[in-house]
């Protein structure tokens, strides 16, 4: 060998141990930052011995481990944003034993009915009665509000996932040209693809895809329900946003408004395109779950009126069709059952705030005047028709009122504890595929003996360097 080969390979051994310190030391200082992906220096030996030529930087990714946790991501944001929707339902509605609920309002009713029929002469138990059955009216109108607010801010949360998964598909287009052209002109895209798959970590939340590779480093996303989200270039996501969600939105006759991609409309349910992750669920609270409980609120609503009605507690006392329960203040019309549970209300023929009619609580509503004191049938009839078991559909089980409510409220429940159990699973088998993407992160074991290997080779190259700028200089001297 040369003189000026020995040079030339000390040179280049510098130049590429020079290298992999950086990269080394890079890894070291990334080791907690979220989306780094450890880096290798690609060397290859040049012709003739002429020493080593750094190819560039590698990064170290297990794309299909990778594929794997985004999906796993995915699936725990949508389990998550169901189960949190439910649980606030729940709360709405309340539960059997807990204040501020619905079950909690009846019970209080049905008991004041049966301490008044007791001692009806006794005013202030009527009044009990009347404020127990205002109460009881109005749990059902906050119910049905809550559940109204929960649809609105599921609408209005689609449309900020929406607007920033299109901010997200424009970044990731850009950052596709950027890495392109990093590629083409030999300059180091690695940081660049880091940011880019931090990005695409956060579209997978939202909607669960498949990344596809490109030329020149280029990806594409496609969701697993076969929309193209990425190629080239973004695709539009639209929504129209609703200001607010009433009770009637969400039936046939009047739907919501749903997705369009690049103007074409998409379906939204578990068949649709965009299945699955935090868009799906969240339109699946807002057009599913939220329409479901506001039907059954509805139901419970209109059983309680047409158990007063129907029922011989008092039929038509004011002659103007309305009764104990009405659909506020006016009679209730059975084929405008939608959106009842708002809109139900106690008789203003009996004000809860004042004693003047009280008596019409329990002499009927209709009484001009007051009756015996001692009358307790108008009492019990009510307290009877709330405990007669009827059916709130064809084919429905024959329960009371309680027994509805009851009924309602556990199937709440246990929807909130599958969603609950959902996330429990989603969350175990993301942070599981979670470890095995930080095992294959930065070691910095490894790290720190592959420094030392490269401190070692920098000093054997540089006494080579040394070695050689001796012998010239002793020929200089001959």
């Amino acid at each position: 060998m040369t003189i000026s080969g020995a040079l030339s390979n000390a040179l280049s051994g510098l130049t590429a141990n020079s290298r992999m310190a950086d990269v080394v030391s890079a890894n070291i200082a990334n080791v907690l930052t979220d989306g780094y992906a450890p880096r290798d220096v690609a060397l290859q030996s040049q012709q003739a011995g002429r020493g080593v030529s750094v190819l560039g930087i590698t990064r170290q990714v297990d794309n299909a481990l990778l594929a794997d946790l985004r999906l796993a991501e995915s699936a725990f944001a949508g389990s998550e944003t169901r189960a949190k929707f439910i649980t606030a339902i729940e709360r709405a509605v309340g539960t059997p034993g807990k204040s501020g609920g619905i079950a909690e309002r009846l019970t209080a009713l049905e008991a004041s009915l049966i301490t008044a029929a007791s001692r009806p002469e006794e005013t202030s138990r009527l009044q009990t009665v009347i404020r127990d059955a205002d109460a009881l009216a109005t749990s059902l109108n906050q119910a049905s509000d809550r559940i109204q607010t929960l649809r609105s801010e599921a609408d209005a949360e689609i449309a900020r996932t929406v607007e920033n998964l299109n901010a997200d598909l424009q970044n990731i287009a850009t950052l596709n040209k950027q890495i392109q052209a990093a590629k083409i002109n030999g300059r180091d895209s690695a940081g660049l693809k880091d940011q880019r798959q931090r990005v695409i970590d956060n579209v997978a939340q939202v909607v669960p895809i498949r990344q596809l590779l490109r030329d020149n480093d280029q990806v594409a996303l496609v969701s697993v329900g076969g929309a193209l989200l990425l190629d080239g270039r973004a695709a539009l996501l639209e929504f129209d946003a609703t200001r607010t969600v009433t009770t009637e939105m969400g039936q046939p006759s009047t739907p919501l408004p749903g997705i369009r991609i690049e103007g074409y409309p998409v379906r939204t349910d578990d068949t649709g395109p965009l299945a699955s992750g935090k868009l799906a669920a969240l339109f699946e609270n807002r057009d599913r779950v939220g329409v479901g409980a506001h039907a059954a609120v509805d139901a419970i609503a209109r059983d309680l009126i047409e158990r007063v009605s129907n029922a011989g507690v008092d039929p038509d006392p004011l002659g103007d069709g309305t009764h104990l329960f009405t659909d506020a203040q006016t009679p209730f019309n059975p084929a405008d059952e939608v959106g009842l549970a708002a809109r139900i209300r106690l008789n203003e023929t009996i004000d809860p705030a004042t004693d003047d009619e009280t008596y019409r609580i329990r002499d009927g509503l209709g009484a001009p005047t007051p009756g015996p004191v001692g009358n307790d049938v108008f009492l019990k009839n009510l307290s009877d028709a709330l405990t007669t078991p009827t059916a709130l559909a064809a084919g429905s089980a024959m329960r009371s009122v309680a027994g509805h409510i009851t009924e309602f409220s556990s199937r709440i429940a246990n929807d909130r504890l599958s969603a609950d159990q959902q996330v429990t699973f989603a969350n175990t088998q993301a942070s599981e595929l979670r470890s095995l993407q930080l095992e294959n992160g930065v070691d910095t074991d490894a790290e720190l003996q592959r420094l030392l290997l490269v401190e070692q080779a920098f000093a054997a190259n540089a006494r080579m360097v040394r070695t050689v700028d001796e012998l010239i200089q002793t020929l200089l001297r001959i």
